[in-house]
């Protein structure tokens, strides 16, 4: 068979896998995805929503419409089971967003097609062979694929890491559910139930939020969660095990039948000790695996791959050293370990246990309190994400707020400035003061005013930089303070080498 090359091969296509294709070709190069799947709708949802960043991510590449027009707008934010609220927090989206994934993935799906994306579907990854130039990937029917680099987005038990021979440390499950959608004979007791056993939970497939609570349809399939007998169940659930879980919970099955899925998932928590092998490296679920209380799993994915999606296009084009990929991991790894940590805390504070609950009822009394509140809320919510880029303005390593400007060309909103994925150096100051030349083709000067108050998540009012460099995830780089004192170290470092020479970018500017 004919080997296909491309510049990446993605293994895996769903949220994770389709986000990173698509910031792949915004930014210039050649991806493929490889999907075992046929077709690109799920018979099933195993998870669901989108928590605040991600809706702003989604935003900046002007896509955060198609889903909150399908989807519901609520606060869906809480530490193990108790709400918090961030309907005052300075963002566009103070609140989540209730969609199941089969809807997310349809229309990632669309967008990643509309940019003309390769998606190979009916076709898996099952090996490679890496060399100094690049990887052979191998498929199961046979097919072989050359990259320069192949990231492995393939689930939890991902067959690249694996391969590649990346640890998969962490803890083991203490708790085993079942999850399912089915039809039920018997009327069955609806919402959550909490006993010795775990958390269990009926509820119709078809459901609304009204004032903030979910209200299920009144007839329809259900979707079942129930906590198994036993942790280390590995093997693939079916409705025998499904029935029986129920009746030890419920006493009955309720007639339960004609299952479209039935999964299983547990409290295993565990991160790749190294995000690349060589020319392999792990995005999503590959990376990490944590329990899904709070539905964190999918907006982990889109952040890994919007900070993976622009460093990788530019290794590949030649525009950077390959060194740049070690700020991928340097960056998302302690982000990403310090959620996992949240996910553990909050499981335990689940269990059905009476020196548990009082241990919940304290902390509820804390998180009660504004700033508890707001720290909580900002990692949970993904709005407080810093990476360390070192000390400086606290805006450094930060999402840059989307703020409203003014330009020569009128009013844009900072989220717009992103739309294709590129660099933005964002002068507030005196017009000419900076001077990007060298940087022309890759970076953006916008010549802008803003009046407002600068305010950030959790930190409240900070004060107004004359400018920021702005990198293609939305993350600030760099700021300045009057002067262009640092502008071409940090121009050097994440976008590449000045070229030799180079017109002014075009700029605007706004009163």
């Amino acid at each position: 068979m004919e080997k296909s090359e491309h510049e990446v091969v993605i293994a895996g296509g769903g949220p994770t896998g389709l986000m990173l294709g698509a910031e792949l070709t915004l930014a210039g190069a050649d991806a493929a995805i490889v999907e075992r799947r046929a077709s690109r709708d799920l018979p099933d949802s195993r998870a669901g929503g989108l928590q605040a960043r991600t809706i702003e991510i989604f935003d900046q590449r002007g896509i955060a419409d198609r889903f909150l027009a399908e989807g519901q707008i609520a606060q869906v934010q809480g530490f193990g089971g108790i709400p918090l609220d961030i309907s005052d927090f300075p963002t566009r989206h103070p609140y989540g967003l209730a969609l199941w994934q089969k809807h997310i993935e349809r229309l990632l799906a669309d967008w990643v097609e509309g940019l003309g994306v390769t998606v190979h579907r009916a076709r898996a990854v099952v090996g490679f062979e890496q060399d100094g130039a690049g990887v052979d990937v191998q498929l199961a029917d046979g097919g072989l694929l050359r990259a320069q680099y192949l990231v492995g987005c393939d689930g939890g038990r991902s067959a690249v890491r694996k391969a590649a021979g990346i640890g998969f440390p962490g803890w083991d499950a203490t708790v085993s559910n079942l999850i399912a959608e089915a039809e039920m004979a018997e009327e069955p007791e609806m919402g959550v139930r909490r006993d010795a056993r775990g958390t269990h939970g009926i509820g119709r497939v078809e459901y609304e939020i009204r004032d903030g609570e979910v209200v299920f349809a009144d007839s329809g399939p259900v979707r079942v969660t129930v906590a198994e007998g036993r942790a280390d169940r590995t093997d693939e659930p079916t409705l025998a095990d499904l029935k029986q879980a129920l009746t030890e919970v419920y006493g009955t099955d309720y007639g339960i039948h004609s299952p479209t899925w039935i999964s299983r998932f547990t409290d295993a928590t565990r991160q790749a000790d190294s995000y690349r092998a060589g020319r392999i490296l792990l995005a999503g679920d590959a990376a990490h695996v944590h329990y899904p209380v709070g539905g964190h799993g999918l907006s982990l994915g889109v952040q890994d791959a919007v900070n993976l999606g622009w460093k990788l296009a530019q290794v590949v084009r030649g525009i950077s050293p390959e060194s740049l990929l070690d700020t991928y991991e340097a960056e998302r790894h302690p982000a990403t370990a310090r959620l996992l940590r949240s996910t553990m805390a909050q499981s335990a504070l689940m269990r059905p246990d009476a020196r548990i609950e009082a241990l919940r009822e304290s902390v509820a009394e804390l998180l009660a309190m504004d700033g508890p509140r707001r720290r909580f809320a900002g990692l949970l919510s993904g709005l407080d994400i810093r990476y360390d880029l070192g000390d400086g303005h606290p805006l450094l390593g930060r999402r840059m707020p989307d703020l409203e400007l003014t330009t020569a060309s009128g009013p844009a909103r900072v989220s717009t400035l992103l739309r294709k994925a590129g660099f933005v150096l964002l002068d507030l100051g005196q017009p000419g003061g900076l001077d990007a030349a060298p940087w022309t083709d890759r970076v953006h000067l916008v010549e802008a005013g803003y009046d407002g108050a600068w305010e950030l998540p959790v930190l409240g009012e900070v004060a107004a930089p004359a400018a920021v460099l702005i990198r293609p995830d939305g993350h600030v780089a760099w700021t300045g303070e009057g002067t262009a004192r640092g502008l071409g170290e940090a121009l050097g470092k994440w976008v590449g080498p000045p070229t030799a020479a180079g017109e002014r970018p075009s700029s605007e500017r706004g009163p």
